[in-house]
C-alpha cells in the first residue's frame, strides 16, 4: 500500500505544478502589470478613483487610460462607463 503513495504522491505533485503553470500563464496575460497600478494611483482623477472604488481596478484603469488618450471619443465612452 505505501509503495502506491511513494509513486502517486510524486506524480500528482507534478500533474497539479503543470496545471498550475498553464493557469498562471494564462492569468499573466490578463493581469494588471504593476507599473500601469502605479501610474493610476500617481495622476488619478476623481471620477477615476470613484471606478476604482465602485466597479474596481479594471474599469478604473480603462477611464485612466481614455483619459490618457484624450479626445472627444474618449469622453463620450467614459460617460457611458459611469453609466
Amino acid at each position: 500500500m505505501t509503495v502506491w503513495f511513494v509513486f502517486a504522491v510524486p506524480l500528482v505533485v507534478m500533474f497539479f505544478a503543470l496545471f498550475m503553470e498553464r493557469v498562471e500563464a494564462r492569468l499573466r496575460h490578463v493581469a494588471v502589470q504593476e507599473d500601469e497600478v502605479e501610474q493610476f494611483l500617481e495622476q488619478a482623477q476623481p471620477d477615476e478613483v470613484r471606478a476604482l472604488y465602485g466597479h474596481g481596478i479594471g474599469r478604473a484603469l480603462e477611464l485612466f487610460r481614455l483619459r490618457r488618450l484624450g479626445g472627444k471619443a474618449a469622453r463620450q465612452r467614459a460617460r457611458r462607463i459611469r453609466i
